[in-house]
């Protein structure tokens, strides 16, 4: 029997904000891979917050509880919408749970970001609404 081949970044499937909000309003499930205070700051109503990572005073940390609270929550033959602040995070979630068996996963391109700045997020200004990123412009 043949081992079934590691996933990698290049084997997440990759959606835009647009498709990702049409999937969304026929039951795919968001999971925003931000840290606490980045979620409380804003989110997508239906959210389920689970972190992939922790800012420590060593520096970010992939949060060890990832996978098992992910399936607390969700089944691995749920379809999942994946995003972070701007993508990064959520790409490397979505590998991690790719790897663990989870069936139908997208990776949000541009994050949260990307939600904001479609309008998507509600009227307050974007600046109140997201979280600062060094792989986005400052202006946006």
């Amino acid at each position: 029997m043949e081992t079934p081949k590691t996933k990698t970044v290049e084997d997440v499937e990759n959606v835009d904000v647009y498709t990702a909000k049409g999937l969304l309003t026929v039951g795919h499930r968001y999971v925003d891979v931000r840290t606490n205070e980045e979620f409380a700051k804003s989110h997508f109503e239906d959210a389920l917050n689970i972190p992939y990572m922790f800012k420590t005073d060593e520096g970010r940390v992939v949060n060890p509880d990832f996978l098992s609270q992910v399936a607390s929550g969700c089944k691995k033959d749920d379809h999942l919408i994946v995003a972070c602040n701007s993508g990064g995070r959520a790409s490397r979630a979505c590998v991690d749970l790719l790897n663990a068996g989870y069936e139908h996963v997208a990776n949000m391109e541009g994050g949260y970001s990307a939600w904001v700045d479609a309008g998507f997020a509600g009227d307050k200004p974007p600046g109140e609404l997201k979280i600062a990123c060094k792989f986005r412009p400052k202006d946006n």
